[in-house]
């Protein structure tokens, strides 16, 4: 075989490597493009008549680091703005009505999922627009809309830049507490039972070292603590109800986005769809259930379905999709939402509202952005 020219041999050699090294290209050149229209956006907004409200957790580590931050980011680029800081005796939600009243254009939570989850609450449904700027160790809903964490620069530019997107806000109603005058809103993942007394009895101090660990630490504390028993009516796709009645169960959760750290807990979920994503999960042989069951969610996020392992004799996940759903215990079980702690109770309703509310997300979610619109500015 006769020896290969010299200048077919370069011309191969171009062709292996810009095959091999284009992938590379393409995405430090998307990347680049990204990042200018971004700047682009908000060179365009230097000065604007747009009013900013920051709530703020004063209770972070780093919350006084982010004040500064936020300062000397609005200086630069000449916003208006204000900084609410939550306290003990007025959540997220209220410092955000405050903020409203004040006639804040745009809200940005400063925080954890729970400032998160309580400024949601007062935004949603207002056509204002929500910001984020994560601070804390889950920062679960940032993370599905893609908002960076631990960058308070790139969080800053996303919050102030006109991408958007609705997204569905669940609901909460605690009906045994008539004197509450609104549902408590949740954007991850709402439960009654084992989830809540787990995350009840989790170490703030152990959290901050070992971050979700400190959640199984917790949980291996009420690994046999009685099930809970009751009737649960949930409300179909269609409108209609159906009743379950007694049953038996360790948790029962209402999901709106389904993915934390390492797992897959609800692989259909989706925070924009309009319905909730229930599964009411049961164990049974001690430690065998336990193990089954969590053989049950390694499956679920290996295959991305919502589906028990076939492997699975000892535990139970119910799962199924809704509008809403009313349970009704026969004794009092403990609730959260989005990993905050509502008390006791017998009796609540899980809701959704659709599309209720308009967040900030980055441009790489352009595919499915909705840009705002003067209202939502």
């Amino acid at each position: 075989m006769p020896d290969m020219p010299i200048q077919a041999t370069i011309a191969l050699m171009v062709i292996v490597f810009a095959l091999v090294f284009a992938p590379f290209v393409i995405m430090i050149v998307t990347r680049t493009l990204k990042k200018h229209h971004l700047a682009e956006k908000l060179a365009e907004r230097h000065g604007d008549s747009v009013h900013y409200a920051f709530i703020l957790n004063p209770s972070k580590p780093q919350a006084e680091e982010y004040r500064k931050s936020i300062k000397d980011y609005c200086a630069s680029n000449n916003l208006t703005y204000e900084i609410i800081d939550t306290q003990l005796n007025k959540d997220g939600r209220e410092c955000a009505l405050e903020a409203l009243k004040n006639g804040a254009n745009v809200v940005v939570a400063v925080g954890g999922d729970g400032t998160v989850r309580t400024v949601a609450s007062a935004v949603s449904g207002t056509n204002h627009a929500m910001g984020i700027i994560p601070i804390g160790t889950g920062n679960l809903f940032a993370r599905n809309m893609g908002i960076p964490v631990d960058d308070v620069q790139a969080a800053l530019k996303v919050a102030t830049s006109h991408g958007s997107r609705f997204v569905d806000v669940g609901r909460v109603f605690i009906l045994d507490k008539p004197y509450e005058d609104h549902g408590h809103a949740f954007l991850i993942i709402a439960g009654i039972g084992f989830d809540a007394l787990m995350i009840d009895d989790t170490n703030p101090a152990l959290k901050k070292n070992i971050s979700w660990l400190a959640y199984f630490v917790a949980g291996v504390k009420h690994l046999f603590a009685p099930k809970y028993r009751g009737d649960v009516t949930f409300t179909r796709k269609d409108g209609t109800d159906y009743t379950s009645k007694a049953i038996s169960f360790r948790t029962l959760m209402a999901g709106n986005c389904g993915q934390i750290p390492m797992f897959s807990l609800m692989p259909d979920a989706a925070y924009d769809d309009g319905i909730l994503d229930f599964e009411v999960i049961d164990t049974s042989g001690g430690l065998i259930g336990w193990a089954n069951l969590f053989g049950d969610v390694v499956h679920q996020t290996v295959t991305g379905k919502a589906q028990q392992s076939p492997l699975s004799t000892n535990s139970k996940i119910d799962q199924s999709q809704g509008l809403a759903a009313t349970v009704k215990l026969e004794r009092s079980a403990p609730v959260q939402v989005d990993g905050d702690i509502l008390g006791y109770t017998k009796h609540l309703r899980f809701s959704v509202d659709k599309r209720a509310l308009c967040v900030r997300v980055p441009q790489s979610l352009q595919s499915s952005l909705t840009q705002n619109t003067a209202d939502l500015r």
